[in-house]
C-alpha cells in the first residue's frame, strides 16, 4: 500500500489544498519500508489528488479538506483519512496499526468567502469549517 501525508516540518498539514509536500510511505506486511517528501509544484485543490492518482496512492492522511478534493480523490479510488494532526511518521504507523485517529466527516466549507483580508485560517469557527479542520 502507498499512503501519502499532507507534510510539513514533520507533521500533518492542516489543509490538504495550501499543501507543498506530501510525504509519500511504501508499506509492506503493515510496515513503512520506504518514504520520501515530494513537492506539490505549486499544484492545488483539485489538481493535488491528480498528482497523487498519478503515483499511484492508495490512501491520504490529511488534516481539513474541502468537498471538491474529497469528491476528486474519491473519484481516483484514493481513501481519505481526514482530521488528522500532529506526526507524520506517527499517523501512518497508527493507519498500519489500524487504531489512526480520524474523522470521516472531515469538512472545510469555507472556500470562496470572503475573508476580509485576514488571510485562511483553516480551523476557525467564524470561517465555517465543521468537523476536526485542522
Amino acid at each position: 500500500m502507498k499512503i501519502a501525508v499532507t507534510y510539513e516540518n514533520g507533521n500533518v498539514f492542516p489543509h490538504f489544498g495550501h499543501t507543498e509536500q506530501f510525504k509519500i510511505y511504501e508499506t509492506s506486511d503493515g510496515k513503512v519500508t520506504e518514504s520520501k517528501i515530494i513537492g506539490t509544484n505549486g499544484s492545488g485543490h483539485g489538481a493535488l489528488a491528480g498528482l497523487l492518482s498519478e503515483i499511484d496512492v492508495d490512501a491520504l492522511i490529511c488534516g481539513g479538506i474541502g468537498a471538491g478534493a474529497q469528491m476528486a480523490l474519491s473519484e481516483a479510488g484514493i481513501k481519505l483519512y481526514g482530521g488528522v494532526s500532529g506526526g507524520a511518521d506517527d499517523a501512518v504507523n497508527a493507519l498500519l496499526a489500524g487504531n489512526l485517529a480520524y474523522d470521516p466527516d472531515v469538512r472545510c466549507d469555507h472556500h470562496g468567502r470572503e475573508h476580509h483580508g485576514e488571510g485562511h485560517h483553516c480551523g476557525e469557527d467564524k470561517h465555517g469549517c465543521s468537523g476536526s479542520c485542522h
